[in-house]
């Protein structure tokens, strides 16, 4: 990897499969020095981006960060910025990544993204796919991370009859890939995530010196009101934002529930709401509904002009 890759300028590496993937899940089926897989599989992938790490710190390389496909405690040691595989497009999935990446946060792994609109399953020009990458790209604007993969249907032509040019390749999946509504959409929270650099910094140096996690359950803030221990899709991104995603098709408003001991803004409307209450919010397809601390709200509310 030194040689062909980092010598040649490349800094950070997509380490992909990391469990390792195997073809018998017969987990006692598998060896390694150290034992089964039964017994050790877990910290393979810890292993993993160590001996990548071990390298790179070693050639002098410093802040380092790689994308892999899997983790577990201790991961967050060897620079393992985490993604959550190879999931499917569906709105079940989406709600899936929620309590993954809630839990990864309070696991003590910050560094934490999905494949936007999921992996498998999505066709570029289906109504249905284009609701759900809509909703999942508004999602990730508040993820840690916020990025765009998957492998997209149809696929494209092989380029050749030789070598790598017989594979066919996924779909687009470029945000103007869905049409002109949803790239309309998806450009708004484009502008809203760059607008947010200053705030995502201050939440990104948080997390790398005292393990505070971007993402994390209300309770997390927020332990003295006891209704926020049972709300388990909403989080807080950072200190003053509190996001609550659209995680089923076809939702007109959702419910969402804001912590007693603040009040908060609702950011489409300006609306000044008292916390400890649950309130109805509707949700128009361009708009996931989010709310910001009364006290921050001055410091934040150009960052938010984009949605409007």
């Amino acid at each position: 990897m030194k040689k062909n890759y980092q010598d040649k300028g490349v800094d950070l590496f997509w380490l992909d499969e990391a469990e390792p993937e195997y073809t018998v899940y017969d987990f006692d089926n598998y060896r390694y020095q150290n034992g089964t897989n039964l017994q050790v599989g877990n910290t393979y992938p810890v292993g993993y981006s160590k001996a990548i790490y071990d390298g790179q710190k070693a050639s002098g390389k410093t802040d380092i960060i790689n994308l892999v496909r899997c983790a577990w405690a201790g991961s967050q040691k060897y620079g393992a910025l985490v993604w959550s595989g190879d999931i499917d497009s569906s709105f079940q999935s989406l709600r899936n990544q929620l309590a993954i990446g809630l839990n990864m946060g309070i696991a003590g792994i910050p560094w934490w993204t999905t494949d936007i609109g999921g992996f498998h399953g999505g066709v570029d020009d289906n109504d249905d796919f284009r609701e759900l990458v809509t909703r999942w790209f508004e999602f990730a604007t508040f993820c840690p991370v916020m990025r765009m993969h998957g492998d997209r249907e149809p696929h494209t032509e092989p380029l050749s009859n030789e070598g790598g040019g017989k594979m066919p390749s996924g779909g687009a999946t470029e945000p103007w890939a869905y049409g002109e509504t949803v790239y309309s959409i998806m450009q708004k929270y484009m502008r809203l995530r760059d607008n947010l650099k200053d705030y995502i910094r201050v939440q990104m140096k948080n997390a790398h010196e005292k393990g505070t996690p971007v993402i994390r359950p209300l309770f997390y803030n927020f332990s003295q009101d006891d209704d926020a221990w049972n709300v388990e899709d909403e989080f807080l991104f950072g200190d003053s934002i509190l996001v609550a995603p659209v995680l089923y098709e076809k939702s007109e408003q959702r419910l969402v529930y804001l912590p007693e001991g603040d009040d908060w803004v609702n950011v489409f409307t300006g609306d000044l709401v008292s916390g400890g209450q649950t309130i109805p919010v509707k949700t128009p397809i361009e708009q996931i509904p989010v709310f910001v601390r009364q006290v921050d709200w001055s410091h934040l509310e150009k960052a938010f002009e984009s949605l409007n």
